[in-house]
């Protein structure tokens, strides 16, 4: 008896051995490797980072997870996957409003390996107590895009403009020979809807960087004193009476109408940001070579120093609340990213420039400008102007009132006013 059941037990035995081999589940990570869970917020960017993890994962035998939120859901995506036992241990946390919301939330990257790869925290974010709670990890730039062979043809080189004074000096030359040139100097500073953003959002930086710089600004100012408002007189003006058109024209200019006057060589100077380069070289036909981007000088103290103004909401976070493994591997992901062949090169393609020592050159020469700026020591000039109060009611006051002085049916105070009372009473409106 005992050796049949002996002989059934051993079958019992064999069965259950075989079952499980048969349907083996796949293997479990080791928990002291650690492993990330990446919420990413670029939808255009999914195949790069699903590629780029799977490759990490392959090396490391880290496990990568890629999480890519649709367009324009990343804020209920974070909130509904942050409320989940396995949350992201790596999230993107990109202006003041985010660090209110989820800088409890947020690892102190300050003294980490990543941080110490960066060659600027010009866009990086700090909580109240200064812990730095996310870095960020590209960004766009804007400035005024040259065309070099024109400004050659007129007898000048970039290094000819080094400040408000030098630019001055220039402008007024080319537009006194335009006819001659057949080409002036500015492309028209349009006020239409498609084109005045250029101007009281990003030319508005101007101003607000600067004042902000000296008031140690770090949060939305329930006022502005307009202190630099003689500076973003002096680049307008410079603008408008150096331009492919009259002054008086400028209400009803587009920004078609500026893209064409640059793409069709009319003029040598066009405010714009890097995002032009694609449609300048690939669509409109433009030469790369010809192509540079310089600060927007404005007659500041010290401006020989400044580079492009340059911002992003493109900001890495790292989740505290997930274990130290998980944290670790995270943290080493993030720099294996901004320091290998492979993660550089995706990031100079999807992302062009990143702040970071092994950054590769993107072929948007614009891009490749801003980093050089900022590896010779220049200043960045950074996004004041996301802080503006109900931004596009308080943008639409400073159109209209630019239109006014600009046309000549007012004067200068008419932007001053718009300018500093309409940011205060956006301000209190927002947050009465």
């Amino acid at each position: 008896m005992k050796k049949t059941l002996a002989i059934l037990l051993a079958v019992v035995m064999a069965i259950t051995l075989f079952t499980a081999c048969g349907d083996k589940p796949a293997p479990t990570p080791d928990t002291k490797t650690g492993s990330v869970y990446y919420l990413n917020f670029k939808p255009e960017a999914d195949k790069a980072w699903q590629d780029l993890a799977k490759l990490y994962t392959e090396k490391t035998g880290v496990p990568v997870t890629v999480l890519t939120a649709a367009s324009g859901t990343y804020d209920q995506v974070l909130t509904a996957e942050m409320d989940k036992d396995a949350a992201p241990t790596m999230f993107q946390v990109g202006n003041a409003g985010a660090v209110k919301t989820w800088g409890e939330y947020c690892y102190d990257l300050t003294n980490t390996d990543i941080m110490k790869e960066m060659t600027t925290d010009a866009f990086n974010l700090k909580n109240e107590a200064g812990e730095t709670v996310s870095i960020g990890y590209c960004y766009e730039a804007f400035g005024i895009i040259v065309n070099k062979a024109l400004l050659k043809q007129a007898g000048y080189e970039l290094t000819d403009i080094t400040n408000f004074e030098s630019l001055k000096k220039v402008a007024d030359d080319i537009h006194s020979r335009a006819a001659e040139l057949g080409f002036d100097a500015f492309t028209s500073a349009g006020l239409d809807g498609s084109s005045s953003w250029r101007f009281s959002g990003h030319l508005a930086n101007m101003p607000l960087f600067y004042e902000f710089r000296d008031d140690n600004v770090t949060s939305q100012p329930a006022t502005v004193t307009g202190k630099y408002l003689d500076n973003f007189k002096n680049i307008w003006d410079l603008y408008i009476n150096n331009s492919t058109c009259a002054p008086s024209d400028l209400p009803s200019k587009t920004a078609g109408d500026s893209e064409a006057e640059f793409s069709q060589g009319k003029a040598v100077f066009f405010q714009n940001g890097s995002w032009e380069y694609n449609t300048l070289v690939n669509d409109l036909g433009m030469n790369k070579d010809d192509l540079a981007m310089i600060p927007i000088y404005c007659g500041v103290e010290g401006e020989e120093k400044a580079g492009l103004c340059c911002g992003t909401e493109n900001c890495w976070a790292v989740n505290k609340y997930a274990s130290e493994e998980d944290i670790k591997a995270t943290l080493d992901f993030m720099k294996w990213v901004v320091t290998s062949e492979e993660g550089t090169t995706m990031m100079a393609k999807e992302f062009g420039p990143i702040p970071f020592k092994s950054a590769k050159t993107p072929e948007n020469v614009f891009f490749a400008q801003a980093n050089d700026y900022t590896a010779n020591g220049n200043y960045v000039v950074t996004w004041a102007f996301n802080y503006t109060p109900a931004v596009d009611d308080w943008r639409a006051a400073v159109v209209d009132a630019l239109t006014q002085y600009t046309s000549g049916n007012a004067d200068w105070s008419v932007v001053k006013t718009a300018f500093v009372d309409g940011w205060a009473a956006q301000y209190a409106k927002e947050n009465s």
